[in-house]
């Protein structure tokens, strides 16, 4: 073998040497990556969880009309995080109205205490430690037929963790009236997010939940 065909031999030995080291680099980080996601996910299924809401599709505020819920979007993203099964009250009765006769209508409920009935049954919690109960705020607390629900069920024992979306009002009076209707529960401080922020809170809602679940 003469001088060139010798170097020219060692360059593509060395070249080949540092694209294996490469790979191996890249298949440890994916490994490691790995491993730190499914160990996020055996930390978060050491409790079982669920997410009990309610969401309103159709016109809202400030996002205009839209197909998916705000309070939903949430809901999938604590699933997504936490492994958690979901619970969504459904009612047909807002279905179509624009906002302003909506918010008239939950006016009136609030007003008189009306308990709208839901579609279905109510959840067999038996299984769940963990309740994550959110909705958006109507007139200084939950949609009223949130409340129809939570007289259909019992959380004495449980970790309640509320939760809401809005555009001004926050929590509201969601945490103490959630402790009102379930006295024997574990009622954590609560979080509550924008409605027009929800899209693109993924990152807010996985701080939220990295405080809270255990």
């Amino acid at each position: 073998m003469n001088v060139k065909n010798f170097l020219f031999a060692a360059l593509a030995l060395l070249i080949s040497a540092g694209c294996h080291g490469q790979n191996k680099e890249v298949v440890d980080s994916e490994k490691v990556s790995s491993e730190t996601n499914e160990n996020k996910t055996k930390k978060y299924n050491a409790m079982n969880k669920i997410v009990i809401f309610f969401s309103h599709a159709g016109d809202n505020y400030a996002v205009g009309n839209i197909a998916v819920g705000n309070t939903k979007i949430v809901a999938d993203y604590i699933s997504e995080l936490t492994g958690a099964d979901q619970y969504e009250i459904v009612t047909h009765k807002y279905d179509g109205m624009a906002y302003n006769p909506l918010i008239k209508l939950a006016q009136e409920e609030a007003n008189a205490g009306e308990l709208p009935p839901y579609e279905g049954q109510a959840p067999d919690l038996s299984q769940y430690d963990t309740v994550f109960i959110g909705g958006p705020v109507w007139w200084g607390t939950y949609p009223q037929v949130m409340f129809t629900l939570f007289k259909d069920i019992d959380l004495a024992g449980k970790t309640v963790i509320p939760f809401t979306t809005h555009e001004g009002s926050g929590l509201a009076n969601c945490v103490n009236d959630v402790k009102k209707a379930f006295p024997e529960a574990r009622v954590a401080a609560g979080w509550s997010i924008y409605g027009h922020e929800v899209r693109s809170g993924k990152t807010k809602v996985e701080k939220w939940i990295n405080s809270v679940v255990k």
